[in-house]
């Protein structure tokens, strides 16, 4: 008889997508280790270094840097490697790390742990948070307006204006604001994904048409990434909201069931836990056929698609 089973060779085999994420977490670390870290700054307008310990405690703290991840592995699938992109997701994290600081604050979530270590008010100060956060944000429009980002003007122009607006009124902060007003009252389901759609999904859209943008892709091939990055941003949030029911504090290094006690809306209160994890299955497949036509190219976005829905933290 035929023993079918694995080989220990074959079972211990890496996994690309895990290889590919696992590199681009740590040269996102580096690289914004660089920027936080203050060398080579002019002596009359060097960085507080106070500022940048808050900085760097908000941002360099293992993150999963799935926006940046995103952005990169779009532009690589529609043919564009430049280093250029490498800094510009750092842009896009920075404003991640800011939002992060800022939601921990008393007088959003008032959380005290973030990624299982104590938050940026609690280890700096309310004070310091705050202007982190806002150090963070201005930051990351310094970098996207380098010229290194890309040699065409009107692309660096365009980056920037596409992550003011996803990441302001009409993108992430509006989608806060909707996020407080929700609070102990009963939303439609019409409401709710238009509040995640602005909260959560704006970044996460904008990471895949930004790396359209980088890579000067065709307006047909723009329209698909950009709603693959939609999709995305559903689901990531869809399974947050899973978790904050079903997972520990210890698994997400942060409090666990804070939508449940503040009230907070989301599907998995209008619908509850097994209607979510469906339409979090009908969206992981609208994804994949959204990538068929770019073929291998678009294997480790796919990958990441089923990453965000199945992941456990």
């Amino acid at each position: 008889m035929t023993d079918s089973s694995p080989s220990p060779a074959s079972s211990s085999r890496p996994d690309p997508f895990k290889e590919r994420l696992h590199d681009c977490a740590g040269r996102i670390e580096e690289t914004l280790h660089a920027l936080l870290s203050g060398e080579g700054e002019d002596g009359n307008q060097k960085s507080p270094e106070s500022l940048l310990a808050a900085m760097r405690h908000g941002a360099l703290n293992g993150g999963k840097r799935i926006r940046p991840f995103l952005m990169i592995e779009t532009a690589r699938m529609l043919g564009y490697e430049a280093p250029g992109v490498l800094q510009a997701a750092c842009a896009l994290e920075c404003v991640h790390c800011y939002s992060l600081i800022h939601d921990d604050l008393p007088a959003m979530d008032d959380d005290d742990l973030r990624r299982g270590k104590p938050t940026v008010h609690v280890e700096f100060g309310e004070a310091m948070a705050i202007l982190a956060g806002d150090g963070l944000l201005t930051l990351a429009f310094e970098v996207l307006a380098e010229e290194s980002i890309h040699p065409d003007a009107s692309v660096r122009a365009e980056l920037v204006l596409g992550l003011a607006r996803n990441a302001g009124l009409k993108g992430m902060v509006g989608g806060q604001v909707l996020d407080i007003e929700a609070e102990h009252r009963t939303k439609t389901e019409e409401e709710i994904l238009r509040l995640q759609a602005m909260k959560t999904g704006a970044l996460l859209r904008y990471a895949c048409e930004a790396g359209a943008t980088l890579a000067c892709a065709s307006t047909e091939d723009r329209a698909r990434v950009t709603r693959f990055g939609t999709i995305i941003g559903l689901a990531f949030q869809l399974a947050d909201d899973l978790l904050d029911v079903t997972a520990t504090s210890e698994q997400l290094g942060k409090t666990a069931g804070k939508d449940l006690k503040s009230e907070k809306a989301t599907l998995v209160s209008l619908y509850g836990i097994e209607a979510t994890r469906q339409k979090l299955n009908d969206l992981i497949e609208e994804a994949e056929t959204l990538l068929k036509l770019f073929g291998d190219k678009a294997d480790i976005l796919i990958s990441t698609a089923h990453y965000i829905a199945k992941r456990t933290h």
